[in-house]
Order: C-alpha cells, then structure tokens, then sequence
C-alpha cells in the first residue's frame, strides 16, 4: 500500500510531499484456473502469445545507466512450476487510450528555456521533444502567471473590466509563445493544455490575483476572458486543445501565491451555464476538464459529474498526486466509466537528496497513475535553475531539468529519466492491457501500440532480484538492477 508523509504546510501537504507517495497494487490476483481461462482466449487485437524466441530489447536505468540497452532476451516455453517475483500479462483484457507524457511551460520554464543559446537550445527540445527521442507530447500552459512566474499578471489587469477592452497576452509574446512555437516544430503532434492560476483581481473577493475565491457575477466575463486567450494564442500559431477553469479549485493558498478557490456549485455553473456554452457556440473545439486539484477530491468530481448540463460540455478530470492515494481515481472511473482521466501536475522537490536518483520512485508512481485509468502524465516545470526558480510562491520545486543560471550547464532529473522509459516507447492510441502479480512490492503496467509493440516498464525500488514474464504459453526470465527502471519491448 501507498504510503505519505504526514507532513503538512499550512494545512495541506506541499508539492515536496508528493515524493513520499508510492504507488499501489491496483490489479488482483489471478486463481490458476481464471488464469488458464484466460490464456485460452489471448486472441484478435493483438492478443496472441509471441512465438517461442521471439526477441524481447531491453532498456534499464540503475546506478550509472541511464536508459541504457541491456543484452537482449527472448521468449521461451513456460515452465510448468511459476516462480514467485512473476507478472503474468494479458493483452486480450484492454483498458484505456494513452494520449502521451509532458511537462508544464510554466512562465519559469519557458524564460530558463530562453536563457539557452539557440544551439543548446533547439538540441534540448530535441532531446525531449522530437519523436525519435523522449517524444514528449501532452503539455500544459498556463492563462496569466502561475507561482512559477516571474511576476504575478494576468491578460487584463486594473479596475473591473466585464467588457475586457483592455484584455492582451502581449506579456506572453517575449518568451513563453516563442518557446511554445518552438517545442511544436519539434513536435507536431504536441497536445497543449491550458490551466489558469487565477483570474484577474478584479474579477474575485480580494481584489487580488494571490489568494481569495471567484465573484459569481463575473462569471460570464471570465467565460469571455477564455475565449480570448484561446482565440489569441491561436492567432500565435497555438492551438490549445483543453483546458482547465481553475488550477486547485480548493486552496487559496493563504495568498501566498496566484490561486482561487472556486466553489463547486461555481464550477459546474460556470462549465454547464457559460464556458461549456460559449466554446460549442464559437465553434471552439478546445476540451474541458474538470477538478484539475488532489485525488482525495473523488468525492467532488462524483457530484459535479452527476449534473446532465455539466456532462453536456465535459467528460474529463485532471487529477494532482500532492493529497490521497491514485486508487481515489479509480472511484469515479467505475461510476462514469467514460470520463476520461488526465494527471495534470506533480514533481521533485530540488532539495530533495534523491532529485537526481529517484527514477525507481517516480516509475512506481506513473505506473500507478496509468493502472488507474489516465490517459496522460504531465509533470510540473519543466525547467527551472539550480535553486528552483524564477518563484513567487513558497514552494521548493525542482524541474524535469535544471539549466543552471550562470553556466547554462542542463542537469537531468530522476523524474526525466522515469519519463524517458514510458515515453519513448508507449506512443499516442496505445492501449494498456492486463498486467498483474502477486508480489505487491513490484509495480508495473503494460500497453500495446498501435502498430502491435507490447510494452511493459518494471519499477524495482529495492535490492536486485530475478523476476519471471508470463505471455500465453511463452515465459522470459528478467534480472532486475537494485533501484531500477526497466523497459522490455517485443512484437
């Protein structure tokens, strides 16, 4: 089972908890009699046991390896005794489309970007971004400042404004559209997400981007405000295919930093009554997604998703690690089993001793994150500097990558080289299938892309072990590296 550190800040656990959450055994296991049912139908999409020596390439992160390819292995005939460290798959039971993996071009990541040279630059967005490399392809962006910003501004500050005739993203021309036009060259198939921090001051009860909760009366305004910011950065060679009304609908964070509390009843007016409406109306197909805060909120999204109007417009939660357990998740997936569901923000901590080592960590909790149904893994800042800036709020975040403000030197995190093992080889359209053992200290989850590559990633957060792989009729033998990170892929 998952555990947290009981540590909190101001009555919530910081962005820094999130490392101590583990992931959790999500599937049960099989009685010998299910499982022999099961392998007598592992047929049709894809579903057939490999051939008996067919290759299986092998890539590994432990000690000095980074993503490192390991002698490869093949597939063999089952033994008929099972050994105890198995993970016996299933590619007949499918779940849920993976959509990809990416960080958030945070206003303090998209001005560490900028500090590159051009060179060192367009070869680090290469390195992360291109599909030949860690292809990374489900992005977020934020409407005005988040608190990894430079200063705290939205695109229409000053008195009340309902008509936004001062309404402008010319702050975001400087760097961040320029860094974001560049990441999609890389990638075309780049998915941006869009959350936003705060509204304008105006717009709530303090009077104040930092801290305070969302007016009623302007919530057609900030529909508007939306609408805008799409329209604008499209204009900018952007699109934006979903966003989010609030990030963490439920902290204010003791106004410390760019954040609103919205009221669920807000919420579900605001998407059903306003946003939902306006963007069908306008022809915007941009998505909406809902919550966009912790897991132990499952309660709320149940409710919201129980109003038809809200429905009519959204089908989406984006999910936060920092609070609750990714089994929360899996509450609302089997009482509304088409929403569909995002993870949308968590990272390292830059004084954390084990930012730079914590791969095996970070696998077990994406493995956890995908084997409760999302469809996406998007981390926090992409880059930041050494000491976890540009900041205005209080938190002590590190990046997917540090880029060090006066050398330039690119250092990569744990979290980047979890990234690299599900990102490079589970593409966009792949479908996860069955994965499951009987060893609850082993995290793992598999998926099969569209052209027929399996793919399975084993986080191994421990001493080196031997694990046995069951497909069908057909087994393979695994050495497993102490505080390892494993990729096997076959066809």
């Amino acid at each position: 089972m998952a555990r947290l550190k009981e540590v909190t800040m101001t009555g919530q656990r910081s962005r820094r908890e999130f490392l101590g959450i583990s992931a959790l055994g999500v599937v049960a296991t099989m009685s010998p009699k299910e499982s022999a049912g099961k392998v007598a139908r592992m047929v049709g999409e894809g579903g057939k046991a490999p051939r008996e020596g067919t290759a299986i390439s092998v890539w590994v992160t432990s000690g000095k390896d980074r993503f490192a390819a390991a002698p490869q292995l093949s597939w063999g005939p089952a033994p008929a005794a099972s050994r105890a460290g198995q993970i016996r798959l299933d590619p007949s039971e499918k779940y849920q489309a993976i959509l990809g993996f990416g960080g958030a071009f945070t206003d303090a990541a998209c001005y560490m970007f900028n500090q590159l040279s051009p060179s060192a630059r367009e070869q680090l967005l290469h390195e992360m971004f291109h599909p030949s490399e860690m292809g990374l392809n489900v992005c977020r962006i934020c409407v005005g400042s988040s608190d990894y910003s430079q200063q705290a501004y939205s695109f229409d500050e000053g008195d009340p404004d309902p008509e936004l005739a001062r309404f402008s993203i010319e702050h975001d021309r400087e760097y961040i559209l320029p860094v974001l036009r560049q990441a999609r060259q890389v990638n075309p198939d780049l998915f941006l997400f869009a959350s936003p921090w705060s509204p304008p001051g105006w717009m709530k009860s303090s009077g104040s981007m930092l801290g305070g909760s969302m007016r009623r009366h302007y919530l057609s305004s900030y529909a508007q405000y939306f609408l805008k910011f799409l329209q604008g950065y499209a204009a900018e060679g952007v699109p934006v295919q979903a966003l989010t009304p609030q990030n963490e609908v439920d902290t204010d964070q003791d106004g410390n930093m760019p954040a609103c509390i919205w009221a669920q009843e807000y919420e579900i007016e605001f998407v059903s009554s306003h946003l939902g409406p306006l963007l069908a109306s306008s022809g915007t197909p941009t998505k909406i997604w809902i919550l966009d805060h912790n897991y132990n909120l499952w309660g709320r999204v149940m409710d919201e998703l129980e109003d038809d109007q809200l429905r009519k417009y959204c089908h989406a939660v984006a999910w936060h690690g920092y609070v609750g357990s990714p089994d929360m998740m899996d509450k609302v997936q089997k009482a509304f089993p088409g929403v569909e569901m995002y993870w949308t923000e968590g990272g390292s901590d830059y004084k954390d001793p084990g930012y730079l080592t914590d791969w095996s960590h970070w696998g077990e909790t994406f493995c956890a994150i995908l084997c409760n149904g999302c469809r996406s893994i998007t981390a926090w800042n992409l880059a930041l500097d050494e000491q976890g800036r540009p900041n205005i709020g209080p938190f002590s975040c590190g990046g997917v990558v540090t880029i060090n403000s006066q050398t330039k030197d690119i250092t990569r995190s744990g979290m980047f080289w979890a990234f690299d093992h599900f990102s490079r080889l589970i593409h966009r359209g792949a479908r996860r299938f069955n994965s499951h053992s009987a060893a609850n200290d082993l995290q793992h989850v598999a998926f099969e892309n569209r052209d027929g590559r399996q793919v399975l990633v084993v986080a191994n957060k421990g001493a080196a072990r031997e694990i046995e792989l069951r497909l069908g009729n057909t087994a393979a033998l695994v050495s497993l590296k102490e505080e390892s990170l494993t990729t096997l892929a076959w066809r």
